[in-house]
């Protein structure tokens, strides 16, 4: 079965967007430490 959860660097990453969005600072960073967290997770899992 494969493993659902989601990494700390994602977790991380959606703080900081959720945060970006609630006070409208950060979103430059938000949106950057996202694209990561996704990439890493396309490169560990091929999605």
């Amino acid at each position: 079965m494969a493993d659902k959860s989601h990494s700390k660097q994602q977790l991380e990453a959606a703080r900081a967007q959720s945060k970006a969005d609630r006070t409208g600072q950060g979103k430059e960073q938000a949106s950057a430490m996202q694209s990561e967290a996704d990439q890493a997770a396309i490169d560990k899992h091929g999605l």
